[in-house]
This record gives C-alpha cells, sequence and structure tokens, in this order.
C-alpha cells in the first residue's frame, strides 16, 4: 500500500513538472523577463532600477539547497530524458538582431529627453507596455506638441520592439506576451516616483 501511495505521488509530481516544462517550451516566461530587464537597462540606465531589499535571514535560510526525496529524484531523472538539449535551447530569446538593435538605440535616445516628464508625472507608463501624457498641465505649453510627439514615437518603436522579439524567435504568436512581460518589467524597474497605470487607476511609485 505504501509503495503504491509513493508511486502515485511520484507520477503525479512528474507530471505536474512536465506540465511547466511544456508551457515554458510554449513561451519561455522567464527568458522573457531577463530579456525585457537587459533592454529595459540599457535604455533607461542603470541608475533607473529600484534597489533591491536585503534578504532577511529566515529568507537566506529558506533558499538552501536540500537533498531531493526518492520521488524528486524519479521525476528529475524523467525530466533530463524529455528535456533535450534541443528543447532546452528554445529557454533562451534572441534579442540581438539589427532590427532590434535599432529599436532599441532609437529608444534610448529618446529616453533622455523623456526623462523629466517621467519624474514630473506628465507622462506615465500604462499597463499595455506604452506610455501617455498623464498630466497635460505639468508641460509648459511650448513643449505640449514636442512632448506628444515623443510619446507617439516611443509607443511606435515600443511596438515595433515587440513585434521583432516575437518574428526573430520564429514564433509571431508570442507577440501579446512579450508585450505583457515588458509591461510589467517597465513597472519594475522604474524610478520612485514615476507614474504607471494599473488596473485603471494610476499610482506612483
Amino acid at each position: 500500500m505504501k509503495l503504491v501511495k509513493w508511486l502515485t505521488g511520484s507520477m503525479m509530481t512528474t507530471l505536474m513538472l512536465v506540465s511547466c516544462v511544456t508551457i515554458n517550451i510554449y513561451f519561455p516566461a522567464a527568458a522573457a523577463e531577463k530579456a525585457a530587464d537587459r533592454i529595459i537597462e540599457d535604455v533607461w540606465g542603470p541608475a533607473t532600477a529600484p534597489e533591491k531589499p536585503a534578504e532577511s535571514e529566515t529568507e537566506q535560510q529558506s533558499q538552501l539547497i536540500t537533498s531531493p526525496s526518492a520521488g524528486e529524484q524519479v521525476a528529475i531523472q524523467v525530466l533530463n530524458w524529455l528535456v533535450t538539449p534541443a528543447t532546452a535551447a528554445e529557454a533562451n530569446l534572441n534579442i540581438n538582431s539589427p532590427a532590434i538593435n535599432a529599436i532599441q538605440a532609437k529608444m534610448k535616445a529618446r529616453h533622455n529627453a523623456l526623462k523629466p516628464h517621467y519624474t514630473s508625472g506628465a507622462i506615465g507608463l500604462t499597463s499595455k507596455g506604452l506610455i501617455t501624457v498623464r498630466d497635460a498641465k505639468a508641460i509648459t505649453l511650448k513643449d505640449r506638441n514636442k512632448v506628444k510627439g515623443l510619446v507617439a514615437d516611443e509607443n511606435k518603436d515600443r511596438n515595433a520592439l515587440y513585434a521583432e522579439i516575437a518574428r526573430a524567435n520564429g514564433h509571431p504568436e508570442w507577440q501579446a506576451d512579450i508585450q505583457a512581460t515588458f509591461a510589467s518589467r517597465w513597472v519594475n524597474k522604474a524610478a520612485k516616483g514615476w507614474w504607471y497605470n494599473s488596473g485603471g487607476n494610476w499610482q506612483k511609485k
């Protein structure tokens, strides 16, 4: 009876892990976050990224590696058999194409003109991974059209970036997932005091 329970538990663990692998093969969410962070940090600069809070002693202890149980060892062996080198390679995203680099360079050059307006709250980050004029009154009258033009150009490049990353990786259908990933990471990397929209409401970091 104990053997049956052990086998059942091992199989359930294996199926759960295989399910996770299948999801990652379809859209490598973790790799997409890393790719987004690299691009955002290049466009905005490292000073924009928020400081990481120091880990508490409890959190550090919780990350200690423990030996896998017998059931987990079986699951790991099955995964090693299922995840071939070709499959593992699919977990990486290509963000180095000439088209991606060109878009990224334009966004980086534009950021110096946009940054003061992020800081003043005149523009904010949307939940779609884009930006918008949040408070036109925070922009001098003579600069409003210029800022609106910068926002339009930025959004055009952001949309092109998401589409190009999907195309460069041979999965145009990933565009919406890539855009959603970037939307989250733009907010995560935003400087303190910048504004972002969440659930239809504006919030200040």
